[in-house]
C-alpha cells in the first residue's frame, strides 16, 4: 500500500492562490484529508473529502479552500485561495480524517509540502 504523497506548495503573496495535490492510489475507500503544521504549532485538521464525496473544511479555511477528488479517486486536490501569512505552514495529506496525534507516523500519512504565504 503506497503512502499518500502531497505536491504543489510554494511560496505566493497574499491573497495569492495554489492548488495542493494528493495523490493516493493506494487508499481505496478511505477519507483523504489535509493537515497542516507550522514551525511551533500544533498540526491541525483542515479538509477532508470522504468516498462518497462529502466534504468538511474547519473554520480556519472555510470559503477559501476547496477540496475536490479525480473519478478514480487516486488524487486529491485542495485549492488553497487568499491566502494569508497564518497559512504558512506544511500541509500535508493522509489516507485519514481523525486526530493528527492518531495518524501522524503510520502508513497513512504522506509527505509534506511547505506553503509559505509574504505579507
Amino acid at each position: 500500500e503506497m503512502r499518500p504523497v502531497a505536491s504543489g506548495g510554494g511560496s505566493v503573496q497574499a491573497g495569492g492562490s495554489l492548488r495542493l495535490s494528493c495523490i493516493a492510489s493506494g487508499s481505496g475507500e478511505s477519507d483523504i484529508s489535509w493537515y497542516r503544521q507550522a514551525p511551533g504549532k500544533e498540526c491541525n485538521l483542515m479538509s477532508t473529502i470522504s468516498s462518497d464525496g462529502t466534504t468538511y473544511y474547519s473554520d480556519a479555511v472555510k470559503g477559501r479552500f476547496t477540496i475536490a477528488q479525480d473519478k478514480d479517486k487516486t488524487a486529491v486536490y485542495l485549492q488553497v485561495n487568499n491566502l494569508k501569512p497564518d497559512d504558512k505552514a506544511v500541509y500535508y495529506c493522509a489516507a485519514d480524517s481523525g486526530p493528527c496525534e492518531l495518524v501522524v507516523g503510520t502508513n497513512r500519512w504522506g509527505q509534506g509540502t511547505q506553503v509559505t504565504v509574504s505579507s
